[in-house]
């Protein structure tokens, strides 16, 4: 469960009651008192982050942006054992070769409540840090690590969770399919789709409807497609 709490009062007093906050974004040259509340969130070993205001700006649910945030929700350091244990879903993407697609996806499933994304990609330090902020840093609220697709296939398994594959030559959409409870979702590059073994180790093989020339949606178009369908089955249950 994901939870957003803003301004000094509602913070301090998160902090009286021992709730387990994950993260607490405040701003760059915020005054004196959000410091020292810095300082006692750090005290009980909150992560905390100095950011700039157009960050709080963009990340505040709040009609006014507030100078200071506190996360409460996924661990981002827990190992691949501990995201298949909670009980969403997670992402997987295979050979995605854009460092901006890849960081949209990241947002994607950040955005969509996904227990944590994996990607196996050639990128390069340079590609992951341009994903990074293509992401809007969302490695900061829940787990994102790079990995080889056939470890997180052999970890959803040992979890017990379904594996539901996104390509084109599925003949399932999204809504007439399950999508609710601990699965993990995998989608392919934008040159080649998913590969072969791969596909072969996914339960079902969703496809989205097309209806133009072009042969297939942008990556992370077709992923929140998925994500905004899960989220209604989800919440309608």
């Amino acid at each position: 469960m994901r939870r957003q709490l803003a301004g000094e009062a509602e913070i301090a007093a998160a902090l009286a009651r021992g709730e387990a906050l994950r993260l607490l974004l405040v701003r760059r040259d915020a005054p004196r008192a959000l410091q020292a509340l810095a300082e006692r969130a750090r005290d009980r070993g909150v992560l905390v982050c100095e950011t700039s205001a157009n960050d709080l700006r963009r990340m505040s649910r709040t009609r006014e942006p507030s100078d200071v945030l506190a996360l409460i929700g996924p661990d981002p350091g827990a190992p691949v054992v501990e995201v298949f244990a909670r009980p969403g879903c997670a992402w997987l993407l295979v050979d995605v070769a854009y460092p901006g697609n890849a960081g949209y996806a990241i947002r994607s499933a950040e955005v969509s409540g996904a227990e944590g994304i994996f990607l196996d990609a050639a990128m390069d330090a340079a590609g992951r840090r341009q994903a990074q902020r293509a992401s809007m840093y969302a490695d900061r609220f829940f787990p994102v690590r790079w990995l080889r697709a056939g470890a997180v296939l052999d970890a959803a398994r040992s979890a017990r969770r379904r594996i539901l594959a996104i390509e084109d030559s599925g003949s399932t959409a999204p809504w007439d399919a399950d999508l609710r409870g601990p699965v993990l979702f995998v989608i392919g590059g934008e040159t080649r789709g998913i590969p072969a073994p791969v596909l072969e180790r996914c339960d079902t093989v969703l496809s989205i409807p097309m209806a133009g020339f072009i042969p297939a949606y942008n990556l992370q178009a077709a992923m929140a497609a998925v994500a905004a369908e899960r989220l209604r089955q989800t919440r309608g249950s």
